[in-house]
Formats: C-alpha cells, structure tokens, sequence
C-alpha cells in the first residue's frame, strides 16, 4: 500500500501585510538581519525603492546587519564602495561575500600546503581576496602568456597546483577551461566555487551566473566543486564564529529560493524573508512553501518593511 506524502514541517509562506504591528512583530523577533544585495536592495545598478530608509529603520532599532553575497567579482573593500555610490552606509567588516567566503576557507580551514598554488577562473575580488590571505595564485584575470592555439602544451599535469577555483569570469575561454580540465584530471587536485548560482539579476532579464563558469568542467570531469557561498553551510559557520551569531535571533533575507533561503533554512536561522524584487516569483515561494522549502514571511519588496 502506497503511503501518504508526509505534509511539511514548516508553515507556508505568509505575505507580510503593511499593517505596523505586524512589521513590528516580525522585526523584534531578531538581532540580526543577513542580507542578500542584488536583487534584494539594488537590481543591476539600479537601487530599489526606499532601501536606504529601510536599513536605517533598522539600524535605529539596535539590529545588527550583515551582507552576505554569493558576488565573487568584486572583494569586500571593492563591494563597500557599491554600497557607497548607493547611499547605503557599511563598514567593510559589515560584508561577508563569496570571494572573502574561499579564501578564507582555503587559507585556514583546508590549508594550502607551502609551495602549492590555485588556479583560478574567475575575476579581480577573488585575486583580492587570495592576496590578502596570502594563497599563491595564476590564472584569473591576468592574462596566460601564450595564445589560445597552444592551450594543449599547458594543461598539466603540474605538481605545483594544488586546487581549481572558479566564480564568475565573464572573460571565460575555451582556453581557461581546458587548462583547469588538466589539472582536475589528478584527483589530488582539488575543485572548489565560490558558488553556483545558475543566473544573477539585471534589471529587466538575468544572466547567467558563476555556475555556469563551473558547470562545464563538471560535464568534462564528472566532478562536483565543493562550493563556499549559498547556501553553504560552511560559509555559515564561517559567519557564525565571525559574528559571534546567535541563530535563534537571526532572520536572512534574499531573492532566491535555493540560494538564500535554503542558506536561512538549512542553515538553522530563527527566520526567512523573501522579496519579490529579484529572481523568485511569488507562484514560485507558493509552490517552495508547498514541500517546506518557502521563506517564513515574504513581501513584494524590501522597503515594505516601513509599512
């Protein structure tokens, strides 16, 4: 006999009204707030309505806020200056991002060994990043120093290379990836991301993400890169010990369903808020909610939170 669909753990997703007890209810069951940035409080490079009062509100209130992005294009001192051409005050020890979130898991948590190095397929704030932990490093965006044609006499193996990083790389070559499909030939070698977003938005359309830098040399080798950003749970634990976070006070708010929410839910948070100003749609959070994957409460976007 068939046995019957278990009903989800969790309530269904709940669209906050604008009524300010409710709001306030919502908001003085947490300390801390983690938050996505693009599609949650700017859009490209477009900033969203009423973003900026919305963050002081809760600064006003004693909530600690923390900004947690799977962008690994840009370092942290690099992403603090996009919250400035916003108006959105930060400090750069505010800003937790996928970059920041590698590095530091391969400097002091796996360790890379002395005289071994990283190839990268990614951009500028991973190498920022890197430099900063002090992790050796080719590749990224700096240039190969051989054309295209004669990738094959450069694909390894090569004794030096201890792991294949990728983020997004919007100069991706058929080059870059045959180099990294070498070295990830020796199982020795290791295969991390920075994350593997499918999309990220824009304003009016997505593009593709950093998991699209990942996926080929997944179809190439059969391997899965063990990833640092959403939703991570290593990169949790990493904000955790940073942020001294208690959990049980602590609400993630985000765009995207597999990403940031399963970041809140997987990760043990007291709470999840979606908005609807990035990449999930609410049939979508309806549909989540159905099997216990939707955000607690959600709203069309953030500046909702005023009332």
């Amino acid at each position: 006999m068939a046995s019957e669909t278990a009903p989800p753990s969790r309530a269904p997703p709940r669209k906050l009204t604008g009524k300010k007890q409710e709001i306030d209810a919502f908001i003085d069951q947490f300390d801390t707030f983690l938050f996505d940035c693009d599609g949650v409080l700017w859009r490209g490079s477009v900033l969203l309505p009423k973003v900026v009062e919305t963050l002081e509100m809760l600064r006003s209130r004693g909530k600690k806020l923390v900004f947690v992005t799977n962008n690994s294009t840009k370092s942290r001192e690099t992403y603090s200056k996009t919250f400035a051409k916003f108006g959105i005050p930060v400090t750069v020890d505010e800003i937790f991002g996928s970059a920041y979130s590698t590095a530091v898991a391969i400097s002091r948590v796996h360790k890379i060994p002395e005289g071994k190095r990283v190839f990268l397929i990614a951009e500028a704030g991973i190498e920022e990043e890197f430099d900063a932990e002090g992790i050796p490093h080719f590749g990224g965006s700096q240039p190969l120093g051989f054309p295209d044609e004669d990738v094959a006499e450069h694909c390894g193996p090569d004794p030096t290379v201890w792991a294949v990083v990728t983020g997004l790389d919007r100069k991706l070559s058929y080059a870059k990836l045959a180099m990294a499909f070498g070295y990830l030939q020796d199982p020795n070698v290791h295969f991390f991301a920075t994350n593997v977003d499918s999309t990220f938005p824009m304003p009016g359309r997505l593009l593709p993400g950093a998991g699209s830098c990942a996926a080929p040399l997944t179809l190439m080798t059969g391997r899965t890169p063990v990833a640092f950003g959403k939703p991570s749970l290593a990169m949790m634990d990493s904000i955790e010990s940073k942020y001294k976070l208690d959990k049980e006070r602590a609400c993630m708010v985000g765009d995207r369903l597999n990403t940031d929410i399963q970041f809140g839910i997987q990760g043990g948070l007291k709470g999840t808020l979606a908005v609807l100003t990035g990449v999930s749609t609410e049939k979508e959070i309806l549909e989540a909610g159905e099997t216990g994957d939707g955000p607690d409460v959600y709203l069309d976007c953030l500046g909702d939170l005023l009332g």
